[in-house]
């Protein structure tokens, strides 16, 4: 391994110190100690970089990409934007359908903000339909890694965690869902056609090599996250997490930034112990929660529960926040779909961030335009400005001062003529 000690500072880092609230020698020794990441690949030129993890803002991510059944380039890229606009700080292409590469191109020309990719999905796709993951070769899937690093990509997920070991885990340990990762499952299936163990783990080496060449970061993908309540934080989860600590490890040691991603499906009870065990483990590593869905029972509704999940996570320290969209198991997103869960998370992050003593005078703005019955206002400092609009003149009030709700009844403006 050709690899450095010590992870590169890159030049974005001042202006995010700002943005954070933290001074830049702090956020510098957090990206060298392995505690932050700020995914920056310098071939994508943005206009909006983020730093992710201890003592910082929580960020959020939003998943587009077309699939073999729709492929509508335009529409991915409206998603994009739309992201981006409600709050996004990041996006990832998850394309599985149509020219993949085309597609990321694009959406990395178009993405003010860092792009994720998960490149087995490409790999595999560009392999025979008929025979599928069985004629992915170790090689292929590391070449197009390469050419995602080449093509500006700033994070990758990359399941290295599932190995020979943690599936035989899996094998052991009986589950209602199986394996839900997408990536997971089709290494799992390589491995047992192959009789081979997964190329991520066995050649991490070479993996650490071209991120550190490149300069993108890691994202180790939890290929044996729970797929529901039932399965949560079980051994097979647990082992695999075990793997990524060590992981982690290396790639610091490497001089390549890694974060960590988690379940999944989580009750509420266990949210908590699965943040502190990621930390614990992982070395205070970011970490990326897909959700946590706290219920199994929310289809169509999936936004609120990955919603609520996610708060809970990001107040007991999860870092990054993968958005959850109402339409999440039942078929791919549409615009507005991807509208409801970037503003579901980004409600999710601010209020842990809330909690956490940040960014209060935003909600405290909030409470005074109340009190003085600026509408404007109001919508100015709502989370989605324009939804906000749109309910409240939905239904106009006889009285301009007052919403139709109470109308000459609201509470505030009774108390406070009695006040004054």
């Amino acid at each position: 391994m050709k690899g450095r000690i010590g992870i590169r500072v890159p030049p974005e880092t001042k202006g995010l110190s700002k943005k954070e609230g933290i001074e830049p020698d702090k956020l510098a020794k957090l990206l060298k100690a392995g505690k932050v990441v700020i995914p920056s690949n310098p071939i994508h030129r943005k206009s909006k970089p983020c730093a992710i993890g201890e003592g910082l803002r929580v960020k959020i991510n939003a998943n587009v990409g077309t699939s073999r059944d729709f492929i509508d380039v335009a529409e991915e890229l409206r998603k994009v934007k739309v992201a981006v606009k409600y709050g996004a700080d990041a996006v990832m292409d998850l394309s599985t359908g149509g020219n993949i590469r085309e597609m990321r191109k694009k959406i990395i020309r178009a993405s003010e903000v860092p792009v994720g990719t998960v490149p087995i999905y490409e790999t595999v796709c560009g392999t025979s339909r008929k025979r599928g993951y069985v004629d992915m070769t170790a090689d292929s899937l590391f070449k197009t890694i390469e050419q995602h690093a080449k093509d500006g990509v700033d994070f990758m997920t990359v399941h290295c965690g599932v190995t020979r070991k943690t599936v035989g885990s899996l094998r052991r340990h009986k589950r209602v869902t199986g394996v839900v990762s997408r990536g997971g499952a089709l290494l799992v299936a390589w491995m047992h056609e192959n009789d081979l163990e997964n190329p991520l783990y066995q050649d991490y080496d070479h993996l650490l090599d071209l991120a550190e060449e490149y300069g993108f970061a890691l994202s180790l993908g939890d290929g044996l996250r729970p797929g529901c309540v039932a399965d949560a934080t079980d051994v097979p989860q647990v082992h695999e997490l075990m793997v990524l600590g060590k992981l982690v490890d290396r790639a610091r040691r490497a001089g390549v930034q890694a974060m960590v991603e988690g379940p999944g499906h989580v009750p509420l009870n266990q949210i908590e112990a699965n943040v502190k065990l990621e930390k614990a483990v992982c070395g205070g590593a970011p970490f990326y929660v897909l959700g946590p869905l706290v219920i199994d029972v929310g289809a169509g509704y999936d936004h609120i529960t990955g919603a609520i999940g996610g708060a809970l996570a990001a107040y007991f320290g999860a870092d990054f926040l993968c958005y959850v969209t109402p339409s999440e198991h039942l078929s791919l997103p549409t615009v507005e779909d991807v509208r409801q869960g970037v503003v579901a998370s980004r409600i999710a992050a601010h209020a842990a961030d809330l909690a956490r003593g940040r960014d209060a005078l935003w909600d405290r703005s909030m409470s005074e335009a109340r009190r003085k019955f600026d509408w404007q206002r109001m919508f100015e400092l709502s989370v989605d400005p324009e939804r906000a609009k749109e309910y409240h003149q939905r239904r106009i009030s006889h009285s301009p001062e007052v919403c139709s709700m109470c109308g000459d009844l609201c509470a505030m403006k009774m108390v406070d003529k009695l006040l004054k």
